[in-house]
């Protein structure tokens, strides 16, 4: 920062990189080993009182309402990920409106909406800038960072963010806040109120072209820069020294291999912020690393619905969707039997897309995605899944934030897991008692990038040649080149040993059904669930056979993409794939048995939803009023043609 009295002996430039100093206090942030004056340094004294202004050692906060901007570069998967728990750290702390401005490629951005979509966080605002758009400002500089560009484009920030804006803090994506954030906000009050006033004309005149000649310069002697952005910035820096009011250290805490950090926080009572400049990240080797390990693993685990408070006293701070949530959850009666199914159904939970790095698949006219969903003890159950399925994968986990980041390990930990970058994992966060099954599926199956889906379960293994024979098959039907809707049944098996051998084809897997080692799923406790695929017709067929929906029908299907999604209302246990595959006949969906393919249901523990359904009655009261509301909707949608629905229904109930 820039002491006051001395405005106009600057130039406009240098007025611009003092902004950039001010807000961006990380991008100057240096280990003592490098050689570079940071902005946030040790200098004797950890709260920085040999640099006081007159308003003493503690600015005044602004108003609890005074809205402060945050600006955050942010690229990737694993950048994302960093981000949301630099972000839950400044709200546990914040006390005031936050606007956060992103400047993001299209796989952050992609993530980051989703999640604070759902997040529904009151007093927070989400801008999004298009980080393309800066490239080529910055790609004529060589980088060797392992940033790449992204490292560079706080050099470019003013060109992109609204003239209106006049202070803004600019964070890296690895820092963990341990303070409230208006307090760094409260250190603007060391800049003269003209200071201000000139930072609108200052983004349009000076900077761009001191940066760049900086940077030219520098590049005469350097093959490239080493620290991104910060060589730039330092560049300028020694040109003008006087420019540099060093931030009380306590502000950047750096933890790096070699870090001198020890000498300020051995000091200092109370840490503001602490940065893990290193590319080790948490790995980084430090006598005290551990300790802000776990700080930092706090904010990782912690669960971020519990930063959805609102901000009282500060006007218009309600996401969009939140108030009229707010009055449906409102109109609910705790002592109605199903509160909880009532409850669940209205519940957002945040949802973080492609959690882990994924790659795509190139773009194939019958390509098909398996899509699942799982819970965190269905975890084992992942390897065994990508040996049998070679093709991509789109799965819904319904986790914690402290399983997500088991999870984490898990997947990085495995061999096979961690070699498949076809596979996209998206974590739904756990909140409520029942398992929300159909909202997993849509958040998958919504994710999912290929013509074609495998509407799958977790514990089910399918043939080791399902994903050729299914791409194949939808080829030979001509699935994609007419107007026809067909829903490919795969008919399912079960096995009550944990350890079986696999068949490896039709005839195999005869053997082991007639051995009675292979049953047809679920034939004794639910027979009508996938009787109509009409296993001994598929025993002797050499070609795909079309069958007829009946009543409680729930085979798993392969269809287009842009199939009608579950009904979210069926959450916990029964009827969710039923109400689906309804819906899909509704719409005149072709159900055609696939003669060579097969899926074979592994054992496992019951889930806590299904133990609730056998053993209470008052939830198979709630499940049948969930059914008797579905066929209510399907006539108002469908007219006299879901009439057979209700009827089928009625037919079952009385057989039962």
């Amino acid at each position: 920062m820039l002491p006051r009295g001395r405005p106009r002996a600057l130039g406009a430039a240098t007025l611009l990189l003092l902004l950039l100093l001010v807000v961006g206090f990380f991008l100057f942030g240096r280990d003592p080993e490098y050689g570079l004056r940071a902005a946030a340094t040790f200098d004797g004294d950890p709260y920085g009182s040999r640099n006081r202004s007159a308003s003493g050692l503690h600015p005044p906060l602004p108003p609890k309402c005074e809205l402060l901007h945050v600006a955050i570069v942010c690229a990737g998967h694993n950048s994302s990920r960093e981000v949301i728990t630099l972000v839950k750290s400044v709200l546990f702390y914040r006390k005031n409106p936050l606007h956060l401005h992103l400047v993001t490629d299209a796989v952050a951005r992609n993530i980051l909406e989703t999640l604070f979509r759902t997040w529904m966080v009151p007093a927070l605002v989400i801008r999004f800038y298009d980080a393309e758009e800066l490239k080529p400002l910055i790609s004529w500089i060589p980088n060797t960072h392992y940033s790449g560009l992204y490292g560079l484009m706080k050099l470019v920030l003013p060109s992109i963010l609204p003239l209106s804006l006049a202070r803004v803090i600019v964070l890296d994506t690895d820092v963990t806040f341990s303070s409230d954030i208006a307090e760094l906000w409260a250190l603007f009050a060391h800049f003269s109120g003209v200071i201000l006033l000139w930072l609108d004309r200052l983004r349009q005149t000076g900077w761009e072209q001191m940066w760049t000649l900086m940077a030219k310069r520098e590049l005469l002697t350097l093959t490239a820069t080493s620290l991104a952005d910060q060589d730039v910035f330092n560049a300028v820096i020694k040109e003008h020294p006087e420019l540099v009011h060093p931030l009380p250290c306590v502000w950047n805490v750096q933890l790096s291999d070699h870090t001198l950090a020890e000498r300020c926080y051995l000091e200092a009572a109370d840490l503001k912020v602490i940065h893990w400049n290193s590319p080790k990240k948490l790995r980084v080797k430090n006598k005290h690393a551990e300790f802000f390990r776990n700080l930092h693993l706090t904010f990782l685990g912690y669960d971020g619905k519990l930063l959805r408070r609102e901000l009282f006293g500060c006007p218009n701070q309600l996401p969009p969707g939140a108030e009229q949530l707010q009055q449906a959850l409102a109109q609910l009666d705790e002592e109605e039997p199903c509160f909880e199914f009532r409850q669940q159904q209205l519940t957002v939970h945040r949802v973080h897309i492609t959690f882990l790095p994924h790659q795509p698949p190139p773009p194939r006219p019958h390509d098909v995605t398996l899509v699942a969903q799982l819970s965190m003890d269905r975890l084992q159950m992942l390897e065994a899944l990508c040996r049998h399925w070679s093709g991509p994968m789109s799965l819904a986990l319904y986790l914690t934030d402290a399983d997500a980041q088991q999870f984490l390990h898990f997947v990085e930990t495995s061999p096979v897991l961690s070699a498949r970058k076809d596979v996209a994992y998206h974590i739904v966060y756990r909140d409520g008692p029942l398992y929300p099954v159909n909202q997993l599926r849509n958040v998958a199956l919504a994710q999912a990038l290929t013509p074609y889906v495998f509407l799958s379960d977790i514990d089910f293994l399918p043939a080791y040649s399902l994903y050729d024979y299914l791409r194949a098959s939808i080829e030979q039907l001509e699935l994609g080149s007419r107007p026809r809707k067909a829903a490919l049944v795969v008919p399912a098996f079960e096995t009550l040993h944990y350890r079986f051998s696999f068949p490896n084809s039709k005839a195999e897997l005869l053997t082991l059904l007639d051995a009675g080692s292979l049953h047809i799923f679920r034939y004794h406790e639910w027979p009508q669930g996938h009787a109509p695929t009409a296993y001994a017709h598929w025993r002797e067929a050499q070609a795909p056979y079309q069958v007829q929906w009946a009543a409680d029908y729930e085979p798993y299907v392969v269809v287009p993409r842009d199939c009608p999604r579950y009904d979210p209302r069926f959450v916990g246990f029964g009827w969710n794939k039923v109400a689906h595959i309804i819906e899909l006949d509704a719409q005149e969906y072709e159900l055609l048995v696939l003669p060579e393919a097969f899926s074979i249901h592994l054992p496992h523990a019951p889930s806590l939803d299904i133990s609730r359904f056998r053993s209470s009655p008052a939830y198979r009261d709630c499940l049948q009023a969930l059914k008797e509301e579905f066929h209510q909707d399907l006539s108002r949608r469908y007219g006299a043609a879901a009439l057979k629905y209700l009827t089928a229904l009625q037919q079952s109930q009385s057989r039962a």
